[in-house]
């Protein structure tokens, strides 16, 4: 059961619901440690990480109990500020605890993150940002030892706008004496939703969605409830699926408002895509058009997360089309895969060049990290004949059942 198998070339017809956002679920999630009570949070995405955030919650103390689409976290009783080897290594998000515990404890160690491979990823930013509001850091070749005798605030510049060392500057700044100002600070839509959260649990911050934020710490925080966005990446993964495999397609309570580079770069592609009472439609009847350029940017732009996906549009495209990768380095380990299946792609450092009119053929295929994975599953509903995309439990790391999604769009497709 840790395989997909999709019968490919079938056009999509049909509607689906777009689950809670896992980017703002992890650090939210995180977040709760810090109020002494309990927090429910809605609309949770039932996947892997969450999985994997609920345990490492549960090891330091928490009482988690999930109900439906919610979880409810009990923090009262935090214990321990060790975090287990294994569930940090599975999970490169375990690293949003930093600033959480180091807020709640004053004091975490843990294991180096892992979960991820498509970059570098590296945790100095993290590291240095804490460092600024005063916490004290032992590294060792695989264990993170951090701790504080008091938080105080602070001027802190990210020389890379890193929505991880954001998260953990904000968690960490919430309780820190005095005021903390973030300088290029991530504006991605997930650092709202932590923002937001926190300020209805009684902390005060401005200046979410720009590259400036402010936090005033706070003696504590209250109990809250609180309801997780929907994922504005699963929502592009099958708005692009319905692109890739022609149709129309409408998908139900999508965050269109955080998704306006992805709707252009769907209509340049010579889809139609519109919002109507909270949906989101996509009709394609028409060729692909090819996409002269692109290039993956922190948000407002293109985000790298879709990038894959949106290279098997291009595979199919009218065109010759170029990508250009400028967030991690290694989110084109697809390619061979593509071109197993027939798809003309040269890649030279961070560009890939994409010839188009391919008509792909079903494959086996092995996806080796989250959104290469869903990508894959992409190339074999355009694909002619039967393709296997194997390692499924990648996929499940950020789409809460995508096989019972794409069945209800029309796609021939199941767990074997």
């Amino acid at each position: 059961m840790d395989s997909i198998q999709i019968e490919g070339g079938i056009c999509l017809y049909g509607q689906t619901k777009i689950q809670g956002s896992k980017n703002a679920t992890l650090p939210i999630l995180a977040a709760t440690v810090l109020i002494d009570g309990t927090s429910r949070i809605e609309n949770c995405p039932d996947i892997a990480d969450v999985s994997a955030m609920i345990n490492l919650l549960r090891s330091i103390g928490c009482i988690v109990t999930k109900e439906k689409e919610a979880i409810v976290i009990d923090a009262a009783k935090v214990v321990k500020s060790n975090l287990p080897q294994e569930e940090v290594t599975k999970m490169r998000s375990s690293i949003m605890l930093m600033g959480a515990l180091i807020g709640r404890t004053k004091s975490i160690t843990l294991d180096y993150p892992g979960g991820c491979i498509i970059g570098k990823r590296p945790v100095d930013i993290h590291l240095m940002a804490l460092r600024r509001l005063g916490v004290q850091i032992e590294e060792t070749e695989n264990t993170i030892h951090a701790w504080t005798t008091g938080l105080r605030g602070s001027s802190i510049f990210l020389p890379f706008s890193s929505v991880g060392a954001t998260e953990n500057c904000i968690l960490a700044g919430v309780c820190a004496e005095g005021v903390t100002h973030i300088l290029n600070a991530a504006r991605e839509p997930e650092i709202d939703a932590l923002c937001e959260f926190l300020i209805r649990a009684g902390a005060c911050i401005e200046g979410a969605g720009t590259t400036h934020i402010t936090i005033i710490g706070v003696d504590g925080l209250q109990s809250v409830t609180y309801r997780v966005p929907n994922d504005r990446i699963v929502a592009g993964t099958y708005a692009l699926a319905g692109v890739i495999c022609g149709g129309e397609i409408t998908l139900l309570e999508t965050p269109t408002e955080h998704m306006q580079k992805i709707m252009e770069v769907i209509r340049h592609l010579g889809a139609t895509i519109w919002e109507e009472n909270n949906r989101l439609i996509i009709r394609r009847l028409q060729t692909i058009r090819a996409l002269p350029y692109l290039k993956t940017e922190i948000y407002p732009g293109f985000p790298t997360d879709l990038q894959s996906m949106l290279m098997v549009a291009c595979t199919i495209a009218n065109g010759r089309s170029i990508i250009e990768e400028t967030i991690f380095e290694n989110r084109y380990k697809i390619v061979k895969d593509l071109c197993a299946m027939g798809a003309d792609i040269e890649v030279e450092n961070t560009k890939a060049y994409i010839g188009g009119k391919t008509r792909l053929q079903g494959k086996h295929v092995i996806a080796e990290e989250l959104r290469g994975g869903a990508a894959l599953v992409l190339a074999g509903m355009a694909a002619k004949g039967t393709t296997v995309v194997e390692n499924k439990y990648f996929i499940d790391r950020g789409y809460e059942n995508i096989c019972a999604d794409l069945s209800q769009l029309g796609s021939r497709i199941c767990v074997k």
